[in-house]
């Protein structure tokens, strides 16, 4: 069992904790807030209430979502774009998913709504995008809204290249894109169109819908 009682998480989420692996430093280890899952089903509508409480954990749901057809191919360019998943571990303060840290020099790569913030839609930047835009087309990697703060920035040969850290998975009530690849195609062009709209409606000063 891995002990985290005395450590203080990196990054807190609205269902999970972030902390880093105690006995690795490129790990991150996601632990479910402590009550969360009763409080995200009681505040669901009836007929969700009727759900197991499982169904409500980011964990299990991530853990489905690194199991996606995408993600079985033996191509290692498919992890460029995406942290690595090692599974479900025991610790002290609950079941965590362990996946890999993304980091700069040994720090802790920022996200990119925080490099967005800072400096803006840079050419820098849109290449980055445009970059992790044309991986989601070639692989078909089926995700949740992409938004800035679960992308994260690696830098790599003098250059960044965007990271999923959070959001992986579909959230489509009938999932015909898991099973079609032009189903597929149409999806991820969604997230990508929303993706946009997310950036700009951060960059706009957040005023109205983002969608």
């Amino acid at each position: 069992m891995i002990k985290l009682n005395d450590l203080i998480p990196f990054a807190k989420g609205g269902n999970r904790m972030c902390f880093i692996h105690p006995d690795n430093p490129n790990r991150c280890l996601k632990v479910t807030h402590p009550g969360i899952l009763t409080k995200i089903r009681k505040s669901k509508p009836w007929y969700k209430q009727l759900r197991s409480i499982e169904s409500f954990d980011d964990n299990l749901r991530e853990q489905n979502a690194y199991n996606q057809k995408a993600l079985k191919s033996d191509n290692p360019e498919i992890w460029n774009h995406l942290a690595k998943w090692y599974g479900m571990v025991e610790t002290s303060i609950g079941i965590a998913s362990e996946t890999e840290l993304i980091r700069n020099n040994e720090k802790i790569a920022e996200t990119l709504e925080e490099y967005l913030f800072r400096n803006g839609l840079t050419d820098e930047i849109k290449d980055a995008i445009e970059e992790f835009h044309q991986w989601l087309r070639q692989y078909l990697v089926l995700t949740k809204n992409l938004i800035p703060h679960n992308l994260v920035l690696a830098s790599q040969e003098g250059r960044f290249k965007i990271k999923i850290i959070d959001g992986l998975g579909s959230q489509a009530f009938i999932p015909l894109q898991k099973f079609s690849t032009f189903f597929a195609k149409r999806y991820v062009e969604r997230r990508i169109e929303l993706m946009w709209s997310r950036i700009n409606w951060d960059l706009s000063g957040r005023k109205g819908n983002w969608k």
